[in-house]
């Protein structure tokens, strides 16, 4: 049976990892706890969340995590060395690139950084960039659907579903219809809802 903790909160990245374990029907505990906390500190010298303890190993990053638990339980991803695989991973790439960055900028120049390094006058820029990135990152979806990459889901609908929660969060407009009925679909599902439960 495997022994999994995450450190982390449904309102960080961490919120990835809690849905995928519920996804995958796995046993889990998590330490609810904020970024550079001691807690955090004591698994992950750089304070990030989340965090998966697991074997007596820390894995830190959320899609290295989720990666991590798609490949090791056989569900939400396509077979490693295969075309599929690699075509999946060029598009969870593309979400970290082209959304996940972009959104974490904004961030960090909101209330991450220390005040006298933020930089406000970046996040108009940086809000043109996450306009222009989300019909690029549509066009790359399975035109046949329901999901990224066609009938199956993978983690990338995951990752995607949550950028787009958090640029809705953080005031950040999502106007393509397809990542709206994506993430609508996506958020609709019990998982979605057991997993914001458990990173309360």
């Amino acid at each position: 049976m495997d022994d999994y903790l995450v450190f982390g909160s449904a309102k960080s990245r961490a919120m990835r990892v809690l849905w995928v374990m519920e996804e995958l029907e796995l046993t889990y505990s998590v330490v609810t706890a904020s970024p550079r906390s001691e807690e955090v500190r004591s698994v992950n010298p750089t304070g990030k969340i989340p965090v998966l303890l697991t074997q007596g190993v820390a894995i830190p990053d959320s899609v290295a995590i989720m990666t991590y638990l798609a490949d090791r339980h056989g569900k939400l991803t396509a077979d490693a060395g295969t075309v599929e695989r690699a075509l999946q991973d060029a598009f969870v790439n593309a979400v970290n690139d082209e959304l996940d960055a972009v959104l974490w900028a904004a961030a960090r120049h909101s209330f991450v950084l220390p005040e006298e390094h933020r930089v406000p006058d970046v996040k108009p820029s940086l809000r043109w960039e996450f306009s222009r990135n989300q019909d690029a990152i549509a066009d790359r979806m399975a035109p046949d659907g329901p999901f990224v990459k066609g009938a199956e889901m993978t983690i990338a609908d995951i990752l995607l579903s949550h950028c787009i929660g958090w640029a809705q969060n953080a005031k950040f407009e999502v106007t393509n219809e397809r990542l709206l009925t994506h993430n609508a679909m996506m958020r609709d599902r019990p998982a979605f809802k057991r997993a914001l439960k458990a990173g309360v």
